[in-house]
């Protein structure tokens, strides 16, 4: 398999993942005040099994950590069993009531 590239398409609010040039996935989402909100995460059928979704998910959440601007809304079902599945992203959970970034300022 071939390395999977991930950008943010801001244009269309989502994270990519590219494979050889082809979109692999993506991961949509919306902005609110200090939050970013994962909304949906799909993967195309020939890419599934490959490690997409996650490659998705550790690429967004570490631009959000290192921006240190927003924490994160795990609506969809797979960001959010992700997170809980990497404790070490937990921080970057919006807590209700919180109306800054999780993981505070360096």
């Amino acid at each position: 398999m071939s390395d999977v590239e991930v950008a943010n398409n801001t244009e269309l609010s989502r994270y990519e993942a590219h494979i050889d040039g082809k979109l692999a996935g993506f991961a949509e989402y919306h902005l609110r005040s200090s939050s970013i909100v994962f909304t949906h995460t799909e993967v195309g059928d020939e890419f599934g099994g490959q490690g997409v979704a996650g490659a998705i998910v550790r690429s967004s959440l570490d631009e959000i950590r290192a921006a240190g601007v927003y924490d994160v809304v795990p609506q969809c079902p797979f960001y959010k069993s992700w997170i809980e599945k990497h404790p070490e992203y937990a921080d970057l959970v919006h807590q209700p009531g919180d109306d800054s970034p999780s993981q505070g300022s360096a």
